[in-house]
């Protein structure tokens, strides 16, 4: 029998609930901690709390814990490094476990051209503030393109490629000139959902964003806080032809989408289409603090100065990625590959008739199933689908999340079995139908 979720206590326990009152109290109210779980440990897809609830974690950390909670190679790896050196700022210094990982992303040439460089970071954000510092500096242009629904960030030049939610918005202008576009969504969209975004992108053009003064155009190769929307097969291709056009950098953010999670290393490599730039984080490092922009030698050509981190590419963090990079490499792509279509198949099985469920997309361990409204049920859409997120906490101790208004999303570790992948499709299936009474 497979394993499941095991619930000791209600939700929060009596130690969890004490831990998130002082948190609480302490913390900013700017995060959004909906559901009250309080990881203690956790090992692969499984978490336990302080009152000895076990929950099975169909989030990874928000995408991060690729090769799942305290794999023993990444733990291994971290504990040899401490042992050695913690810090020494590769701003101003060398160490060889920083080199060596520089040299083996440049060696996988995510970007266009015959060579690429690396710059390290922290996070995601701090990812795509290199990526706009490169694009101005290089092209002299101060402009930029990004997508409606999409998330980059949210330091300030990230935010404001950042069109997701309003909230994280308000308040904080002005932001840096972004002109904000359609993303071709192909469920909402139909068949031609290409030629709409494309046609809307060049009426910008036309009207209000001269192509000549736009340094990038930045991309998520599949959207992840938009709600997992994995966009036709022409676009990326259509994009990159319509950059070339006007001379403008074509920016990947893969800070979700890369490192594995789509059962490719790299999420365009399901479209055929390089970027000039791409920003990776989240899962390289399997929870440590870290982030890779890489572009061509030819785009990468700031001075010495121009742009540094005091802590990207630490030596821990780097070897943390290291070990994450030889799991990637030697199964967990293709795991990803294999247990996520499996998955998909599960998920159609399982609800792929109900009345609302409207799509279920993806590629790999990347997995959206939208839920919509219907008639019968009268339920709404987003109400909905932040129901069923907690009452798979609650009710069976599932941890999962939303993306964009009405889409839940399932981003486990590449770890993941298809017997656990059964047992998520099967707590999810349970939530939904409880209640909608269908």
């Amino acid at each position: 029998m497979s394993r499941r979720p095991v619930l000791r206590t209600e939700l929060p326990g009596p130690l969890a609930s004490a831990l998130i009152a002082r948190s609480n109290a302490a913390v900013s109210p700017s995060y959004t901690r909906e559901h009250p779980l309080v990881a203690e440990s956790a090992l692969g897809v499984w978490i336990k709390d302080p009152d000895g609830n076990e929950f099975l974690d169909m989030s990874a950390g928000i995408a991060v814990t690729s090769t799942g909670h305290c794999h023993p190679r990444v733990v291994a790896a971290i504990t040899e490094q401490a042992g050695k050196l913690i810090h020494m700022s590769g701003t101003d210094f060398f160490y060889p476990v920083q080199g060596r990982l520089a040299d083996r992303l440049v060696k996988m040439q995510p970007v266009t051209g015959e060579a690429c460089r690396v710059y390290f970071g922290n996070s995601g954000t701090e990812a795509n503030e290199a990526a706009l510092k490169l694009a101005r500096f290089v092209t002299g242009r101060k402009h930029f393109v990004a997508f409606l629904d999409a998330f980059h960030g949210r330091t300030m030049g990230a935010l404001s490629l950042t069109a997701s939610k309003a909230r994280q918005r308000e308040g904080f202008g002005p932001f840096l000139p972004v002109t904000h576009t359609v993303y071709p969504d192909p469920y909402r969209h139909g068949a031609d959902a290409t030629k709409q975004a494309l046609d809307h992108m060049k009426n910008l053009f036309r009207t209000i964003c001269p192509p000549d003064e736009v340094a990038a155009i930045f991309v998520e190769p599949i959207q992840g806080e938009g709600g997992y929307i994995v966009p036709p097969d022409d676009f990326l291709p259509a994009l990159r032809q319509l950059a070339d056009e006007h001379g403008i950098l074509l920016a990947f953010d893969e800070v979700q989408c890369g490192m594995g999670r789509t059962g490719k290393m790299f999420a365009y490599e399901h479209f055929g289409v390089k970027p000039d730039i791409i920003s990776l984080a989240k899962g390289i490092a399997s929870g440590l603090p870290l982030s890779a922009t890489l572009a061509s030698e030819t785009t990468m050509r700031w001075k010495p100065g121009a742009h540094a981190s005091t802590f990207g590419g630490n030596p821990i963090a780097c070897a943390a990625a290291h070990a994450t990079l030889d799991l990637l490499e030697e199964s967990l792509v293709d795991n990803a590959r294999v247990v996520g279509a499996a998955m998909m198949g599960m998920l159609r099985d399982a609800v792929g008739a109900h009345p609302n469920v409207g799509d279920i997309r993806g590629k790999g361990l990347m997995i959206g199933v939208e839920l919509v409204e219907d008639r019968q049920s009268k339920n709404r859409a987003s109400e909905l689908r932040n129901a069923v997120v907690m009452d798979c906490f609650y009710r069976s101790g599932m941890v999962i999340l939303g993306a964009g208004q009405n889409t839940v999303r399932f981003c486990p570790a590449l770890t993941l079995t298809e017997a656990e992948a059964q047992t998520a499709v099967d707590l999810f299936a349970t939530s939904l139908h409880a209640l909608t009474q269908v």
